[in-house]
């Protein structure tokens, strides 16, 4: 590993400068963000940017991170450092992983094959989503040996989880991660006022399409769509179906079929705490569970012997006003005694990542500038991300007077507490 990571992205970027030549996606977030709106139809700048309700949440992540200041110190060696990071007896480079991001194939048609060969080309670990474009072995075959994990959604149909689940193992992912807070979708504004849902149309169906299990349901399958009238657009559609059918072998009526099966089934609002053993009965691959936000929640985990916590609010798509994601990682960093505990929601830099560690996460998830990045620059606009994101986390890292993540944790920082929510 480069002694100085922050140092030589850097030296690129201004060495290039010299020929003209400028960063292929910014690097400051923000216009990060601007840039990926306009690269993106409205559908899908509404299904990724939006968030539950008047987005209280989604703002109140973003808010914490002004509430959490870091405090450096000086005159304190950090000539050599590293960045890596153990996670269940598994070695890291970086405290990063690419977070589950569903139907992404509302930005590229390929994005999950895209996303899994910036994370190998960049060596960082990638969550497979439920809701991929692509199936989990096309990603597994291109990340090679670098750390891929199952995002699951516990569905109605056990035969489909039992088979996603054996599918994960197959194809090498290291852990399973058991989403828990989307077992009904959140008011998502934003969706609604378009009248779209990428699943309807399509979208984000690659692990479901794919799965020799619900192919199987759907020879038997009553379930139907309802409510929709035939025009113009639904013409389009059935013609967008038919093209994605081909790559699966199914006709427009299995495709139909398959999106009303998938709508009954793709989640569990009854799901509760004593089904974990069952899910740790039905793999070997140790279990992560995302979506905990509380402190006693996070102790029941650990009671049930889960290896892992993911704090997360879903990027502010679930309940609208509910607490700060990088609030809700203090209280349960409280909480628990051994568990590794990961960070997702309101990230959007490397600094960013260095107050989630300062506050105790084991490393974080990236979510939606992953979205952005893939939107303005493809493979090559993620891979500037993560270098990106890297780079700063190592430059904040040395100026704070830390080494490596460990002291970074040791270093202490000041919090304000938020007024109101």
């Amino acid at each position: 590993m480069p002694l100085s990571i922050g140092r030589e992205r850097q030296a690129n970027i201004y060495l290039r400068g010299l020929s003209g030549k400028k960063p292929g996606i910014p690097t400051h977030p923000g216009l990060l963000e601007q840039r990926a709106e306009k690269c993106m139809s409205r559908a899908a700048w509404a299904y990724v940017q939006g968030g539950a309700g008047s987005e209280i949440t989604q703002q109140a992540n973003r808010e914490a991170f002004t509430r959490v200041k870091l405090i450096p110190r000086v005159m304190h060696p950090v000539d050599v450092r590293d960045l890596s990071v153990d996670l269940l007896g598994k070695h890291y480079s970086y405290p990063l992983l690419m977070a589950p991001l569903g139907a992404l194939d509302l930005i590229h048609p390929q994005a999950d094959l895209t996303l899994a060969q910036a994370a190998k080309q960049t060596n960082i670990g990638m969550i497979f989503s439920n809701q991929s474009a692509v199936p989990m072995e096309s990603c597994a075959q291109a990340m090679g040996d670098t750390p891929h994990w199952f995002q699951l959604y516990w569905s109605s149909n056990d035969q489909v989880v039992s088979s996603l689940l054996h599918r994960a193992e197959a194809c090498g992912c290291e852990a399973i991660v058991l989403t828990v807070d989307t077992t009904l979708l959140g008011w998502r504004p934003r969706d609604l006022n378009l009248g779209h849902l990428p699943f309807l149309r399509g979208y984000g169906l690659a692990q479901y399409l794919s799965d020799p299990a619900f192919r199987k349901s759907l020879n038997d399958n009553s379930a139907h769509l309802s409510g929709v009238t035939k025009n113009w657009k639904t013409l389009l559609l059935a013609a967008r179906l038919i093209r994605k059918g081909r790559t699966y072998q199914l006709s427009l009526a299995d495709m139909r079929r398959a999106i009303a099966q998938f709508i009954a089934t793709y989640s569990r609002p009854d799901l509760q705490w004593n089904d974990i053993s069952r899910l740790r009965s039905a793999t070997r691959l140790p279990i992560w569970i995302k979506g905990i936000r509380r402190g006693e929640d996070a102790r029941k985990a650990e009671q049930l012997g889960i290896d892992g916590i993911i704090v997360s609010n879903h990027g502010g798509r679930q309940v609208d006003g509910e607490r700060a994601a990088l609030d809700d990682l203090m209280e349960v960093v409280q909480a628990v005694n051994r568990l590794p505990i990961l960070f997702d929601s309101g990230i959007r830099s490397g600094a960013d990542v260095a107050k989630a560690l300062a506050v105790g996460a084991s490393a974080c998830l990236i979510g939606r500038p992953i979205a952005y990045a893939l939107a303005v620059g493809g493979l090559k606009g993620v891979c500037e991300l993560i270098q990106n994101i890297v780079a700063e986390l190592d430059l904040t890292l040395a100026l704070c007077g830390c080494r490596n993540v460990q002291e970074l944790r040791q270093l202490g920082y000041v919090y304000t507490p938020p007024s109101s929510y």
